[in-house]
């Protein structure tokens, strides 16, 4: 994967508009939108929850849940809250964190709770030696008591999903649910692999609503396997990890270094001076 198609994969618009076009995952996938005044008003008065999220960006940072309750809006940022009195003001302040940078506009989903705090699910689908692609691990990441985001890095808390799901669920259902999750995360690493097939793995997070919906709320093509390393029972790690350093080494073996790149571009320079000295002596012989 060239540098070009990297840039492209960190782009959450970007990777929303390739898994769109599939039937089986577009239910899924929350409506998501450029942030502007006009899309925030809109989608504000549509959802009456959304989240501004960093077109580009790692772990969390820069996400902020909007709200709007009858003429009242708000939102939250890391763990402090503001409150407006109408959208322009509020347009006004978000416009201040966003800065210059491009910014997307989610639906907001009411995830479901545990101990009243949000969580949410990392499925982990890595490509297997033999090239097809294994739903490896599955875990929980609890949010932080005071903040939006359930990302290791912003205070969550990996846990095992059944610990999670036990007040909602039974065993049963459990097991019928985590086989939807491992089967979507499969389709949508074989949809992105269609345009770019030379990636190895992903980390799906997907937020499950009251109605136990799984809506997809981001995949990361660089994920991260030590949170499974939280986990009690180190067998799910140990697989996540050996899968994870397979696609390093091929990784490795398919993209090209940079002095391989100046090595080919030197030689392509050659061959060019070559062809254009037979050129100039083929027309003095005619000359």
């Amino acid at each position: 994967m060239n540098s070009s198609q990297a840039q492209a994969l960190r782009s959450k618009w970007h990777k929303t508009k390739l898994l769109l076009p599939h039937r089986g995952i577009k239910p899924f996938v929350p409506d998501t939108r450029k942030y502007t005044k006009a899309n925030l008003k809109s989608m504000l008065e549509k959802y009456g929850m959304v989240y501004v999220k960093p077109e580009r960006g790692t772990f969390g940072k820069g996400v902020m849940r909007v709200e709007q309750e009858g003429q009242r809006f708000a939102y939250q940022h890391e763990e402090k809250r503001l409150e407006f009195k109408n959208v322009e003001a509020l347009y006004a302040s978000l416009s201040k964190k966003t800065g210059k940078k491009s910014y997307l506009i989610q639906k907001g989903i009411h995830l479901l709770r545990h101990q009243k705090r949000y969580f949410d699910i990392r499925v982990m689908v890595q490509r297997n030696a033999k090239g097809p692609w294994e739903s490896t691990g599955i875990i929980g990441r609890l949010g932080h008591p005071r903040k939006i985001v359930t990302n290791y890095h912003s205070g969550g808390k990996p846990m095992a999903l059944a610990e999670l799901l036990k007040s909602h669920l039974p065993e049963s259902k459990q097991a019928e649910l985590i086989k939807k999750l491992n089967a979507l995360g499969i389709t949508i690493a074989t949809q992105l692999q269609k345009t770019y097939p030379n990636f190895r793995q992903i980390g799906v997070d997907i937020g499950l609503d009251r109605t136990f919906t799984p809506w997809i709320i981001e995949v990361n093509t660089k994920p991260d396997p030590y949170i499974f390393n939280q986990l009690k029972d180190k067998s799910m790690y140990r697989k996540v990890l050996s899968y994870w350093r397979l696609a390093n080494e091929k990784s490795k073996a398919t993209v090209p270094s940079k002095d391989k790149n100046k090595d080919q571009e030197k030689n392509k320079n050659k061959e060019d001076k070559v062809k254009n000295k037979k050129i100039d002596s083929k027309k003095a012989k005619s000359a």
